[in-house]
């Protein structure tokens, strides 16, 4: 019984011990050491963060592409066919993108359950070049659509072995950068930023100018 006891308090003293150089470790870290990680907001944080490696940019600007953008397009059965909806949805992509030139695309293809797993992954793969094809049609450059990739049938929206439209679709996801583009060297989170307040800026009308004169 001595034993137990004597090993049990070892073991609460190398605990708190752990606990104890866990805390002088944070304690004594530098202020400020720690990377905020803020999406869009903290610019200069930023900039450290994509420059040090430890905030991903790109997936900030994937989180931000799928909330502001409908990323996704679906097809007829058996189909690549661009209907007016999935080209809408394209056109909408494209004006997104032409807001980022720094930022690579990668156009992912997939199909419902009905059919050979082989003929739907070519199946998958002909949709997204069709959806790739409409955005360079749109003044997107193909050197910034990725090697285009298809997941066939193995990842629907609804499981099921029927027809399924949603299931029959291509997503956009932002793949990361335009390689030695000179906004992304040092990491100019400022400049996109400023970038898009410019655009953003809606002339006054001549009665909201009078009255603010």
């Amino acid at each position: 019984m001595k034993t137990v006891l004597i090993a049990t308090a070892a073991i609460l003293v190398l605990s708190a011990c752990a606990q104890t150089n866990n805390g002088r470790e944070n304690f004594n870290r530098p202020a400020g050491s720690s990377i905020d990680n803020g999406n869009f907001g903290a610019a200069t944080m930023n900039n450290l963060g994509v420059q040090s490696g430890q905030i991903d940019y790109a997936i900030n600007l994937g989180h931000r592409f799928a909330s502001e953008v409908n990323a996704t397009i679906t097809f007829p059965f058996n189909s690549t066919a661009l209907d007016e909806t999935a080209r809408a949805t394209l056109r909408r992509q494209a004006t997104w993108i032409k807001q980022f030139p720094e930022v690579r695309f990668k156009v992912f293809g997939h199909t419902d359950l009905v059919g050979s797993q082989s003929y739907n992954r070519r199946l998958g793969l002909r949709r997204a070049q069709a959806a790739v094809l409409y955005l360079t049609s749109q003044g997107i450059s193909r050197s910034r659509l990725e090697a285009v990739s298809s997941f066939g049938e193995s990842q629907p929206v609804i499981v099921t072995q029927e027809m399924e439209r949603r299931n029959r679709r291509t997503v956009t996801e932002v793949s990361g950068f335009v390689t030695n583009h000179p906004t992304v060297l040092n990491g100019k989170y400022a400049e996109v930023i400023f970038r898009e307040y410019i655009a953003s800026a809606v002339p006054l009308s001549g009665t909201a100018a009078a009255d603010g004169q």
